[in-house]
């Protein structure tokens, strides 16, 4: 059975070791949540069929322990669907609901299934139902931040079922289960606390831990908090911070136990560590490591590690099981910090802190990217003056940190284009995070990723009047809505992306939308209109001299006039591409020019002088000395010759292929994408 996991939620309020062993009470809830999977619902006591999965939910405040609830119901359930657990979280750590959208991609992608780039909420939905329909799954969907998120994602199977963890009842969806949260019994109350104050403390005096146990109103948030306090001062009785609990609660300073004991915590940490604490609630995604947490605080690296650590002793961070050191702030913690954070922190001191963040993303997105290009002396150069704390060992290493922090990376840029205020740091931020995807992953498998980030790169170009950025980034989102099929929706950017162009007076980017026009037209079939465009793009190649670009526009003139059947048009463009392939040496176009002019003579009824311009094809790639090419025009050419009724020299040119594709080593597997250029983010700022 697979176990599929998206996203970070949070899954056990307690970081301790031991505290994950075993599961603490709740005896009552999950007998009546096994029961309500059982039980028939509405649709069968009526007679039908039920059309879609069960829905069980697990209401309760943050930290009330209603994730760890549901994973123990899981994990106590999950053999009965043999197709595996799903699990996404559907809100951020401040409260704001994950789309839909962003949901259902990664649900796809841990079902292994593709999720085109761009794609509509209600196609990913669709799709993702679609999977289920003949799965037998588990889904857990945490902190849903309402009916309409879980509703969306219900697969059309009723042998699924989704748990679902909300603060509140999901009104509008049919049949629900509920189950609604209070504080742990007194007895799993005091065992918790035991596992985190330790054993001794609490046997003297069993009555002062069922005192603080009732003090913390058996909340297992509050109740982490108060062991882990006690843990930290040996020396501390229970029954004095119980006293100390049942003081604050009647002086009714704090809404709840939770707040209470996060203040006695907080003011016991040095000002260093409180410091650190608070500014965690800026941390993108609520995921923390120690390059986060440091440059928040402005301080270094190693210092930060060991406070992290207490913090996880303490219960106010969640240790990440990963190769590299990654914490969750707890979603209970979070609003909590904050508060802190403005009351304690003034707003320039938050946004440069938030600035710092920034700054080191951006530059470990650079020698994440650097690490990649080891033959260059420049890279390698740029790669030694590096400061230590940000460098990679190696781009193997560099690779996992960009798939391990990958959640938070797209959370900080989706935060600092929301913020406004830090542009210049988002633009940089934009354009680096594109190259080191680019570089590790490859543009085609990021896809769905460089979509967003492309559209976050529209967002400032919009807002900051940036008219060359805008054109870059509408020319990025029209080749990935192109590759998509949603050739109508790429037609659109394109003409947004040449005004954009003309407006910044940028001539590369006019001449590429010119093209990319052209190339839409072509794909919806309207060859004049696509004649016409790439008309347009070669004349302004041409009145800039750049003669190679003006030969390959004339080969795609000249694909259009074949594709049109317009053979006499399409031949004297092909053979003004081999001019001006000629005239700059590329031998290689040259034989490929040739080949295509012998494709149309073929299609003009003209066999035998096709078969003079491929045997020509064949001698220029020969010259070329492009193995790959020269097998491709020998196949050519035993084709043709098996058109003419020449079978015995076609099974010579069809070996002699053979042979030479035998030899060539294959370039699979290399990693490298031909299409560098198809996510470029041109930006004055590229020198970070």
């Amino acid at each position: 059975m697979t176990d599929q996991a998206v996203d970070t939620g949070e899954v056990r309020l307690s970081a301790h070791p031991a505290a994950r062993d075993r599961f603490l009470g709740r005896a009552r809830e999950l007998k009546e949540l096994r029961a309500d999977i059982e039980r028939a619902g509405l649709d069968t006591l009526s007679g039908r069929k039920a059309p879609r999965a069960r829905v069980l939910l697990i209401a309760g405040r943050p930290g009330s322990g209603r994730t760890s609830l549901a994973e123990e119901l899981v994990r106590q359930v999950a053999d009965r669907y043999p197709d595996g657990v799903l699990r996404a979280r559907l809100s951020e750590p401040d409260g704001t609901p994950v789309p839909v959208e962003r949901v259902a991609r990664d649900l796809l992608g841990a079902l292994g299934l593709p999720a085109p780039a761009g794609a509509a909420e209600d196609d990913l939905t669709a799709a993702l139902r679609g999977a289920l329909a003949s799965r037998r799954m588990l889904l857990l969907l945490d902190d849903a931040a309402g009916a309409d998120q879980v509703d969306a994602l219900l697969p059309d199977a009723p042998d699924c079922l989704a748990v679902a963890v909300s603060g509140g009842p999901l009104t509008g969806i049919a049949d629900v289960r509920p189950c609604t949260l209070g504080g742990l019994d007194t007895k799993s109350a005091v065992e918790l606390l035991t596992r985190y104050a330790g054993a001794v403390r609490v046997t003297v005096d069993p009555r002062a831990a069922e005192s603080l146990a009732e003090a913390c109103q058996g909340h297992p948030a509050a109740l982490v908090l108060a062991g882990g306090w006690l843990a930290a001062r040996p020396q501390a009785a229970v029954s004095d911070l119980a006293k100390r609990m049942h003081t604050d609660g009647a002086d009714g300073a704090d809404a709840g136990p939770t707040a209470r004991v996060l203040r006695l915590v907080y003011e016991q940490l040095p000002g260093p560590g409180a410091r650190i604490l608070r500014l965690l609630s800026l941390a993108p995604a609520g995921l923390v490591d120690p390059h986060t947490a440091s440059s928040l605080a402005g301080c270094s690296v190693d210092s930060v590690r060991g406070v992290l650590d207490d913090f996880v002793a303490l219960g106010l961070l969640r240790a990440v099981d990963s190769p590299l050191p990654q914490y969750v702030v707890p979603g209970w913690l979070h609003p909590l910090l904050r508060v802190l954070a403005d009351s304690q922190e003034r707003p320039a001191e938050l946004q440069l802190a938030r600035a710092r963040m920034l700054e080191r993303t951006v530059r470990l997105l650079h020698s994440c990217r650097v690490i990649t290009e080891t033959d260059s002396p420049q890279a390698r150069e740029k790669l030694s003056a590096m400061p230590r704390e940000v460098r990679f060992p190696t781009p193997r290493a560099a690779a996992d940190w960009l798939r391990i922090r990958r959640p938070a990376l797209l959370a900080s840029a989706r935060l600092a284009v929301a913020d406004g205020e830090l542009d210049t740091l988002a633009r940089r931020l934009l354009s680096q995070l594109v190259r080191a995807i680019a570089a590790h992953v490859g543009t085609q498998a990021a896809a769905p990723d460089l979509y967003g980030v492309h559209g976050l790169v529209l967002d400032v170009a919009e807002r900051r009047g940036l008219p060359r950025e805008k054109a870059a980034a509408l020319l990025n989102l029209g080749d990935l809505d192109a590759q998509t099929g949603r050739t109508r929706d790429a037609l659109v950017r394109y003409r947004a992306a040449l005004e954009a162009g003309r407006e910044a007076n940028d001539p590369y980017a006019t001449g590429r939308a010119m093209e990319s026009v052209g190339g839409a037209y072509q794909e919806l079939g309207d060859y004049d209109r696509a004649a016409d465009w790439f008309g347009r793009a070669l004349a302004e190649r041409l009145a800039r001299g750049e003669r190679p670009e003006a030969a390959r526009l004339h080969g795609r003139i000249a694909t259009t006039h074949t594709y049109a059947g317009r053979y006499g048009e399409a031949l004297r463009n092909w053979r003004a591409a081999l001019a001006g392939y000629r005239r700059s040496g590329d031998v290689a176009a040259s034989a490929r020019a040739l080949s295509e002019i012998a494709r149309v003579q073929e299609y003009a009824g003209r066999p035998e002088e096709s078969l003079r311009t491929c045997q020509e094809a064949v001698d220029w790639a020969r010259r070329a000395e492009d193995v790959r090419l020269h097998a491709a025009l020998e196949l050519r050419l035993a084709d043709t010759l098996d058109r003419i009724g020449d079978p015995t020299a076609a099974r010579l040119h069809r070996a002699a292929a053979e042979r030479m594709l035998v030899e060539e080593p294959s370039e699979e597997g290399t990693g490298q994408e031909k299409d560098a250029d198809a996510c470029e983010i041109r930006s004055p700022s590229d020198e970070d």
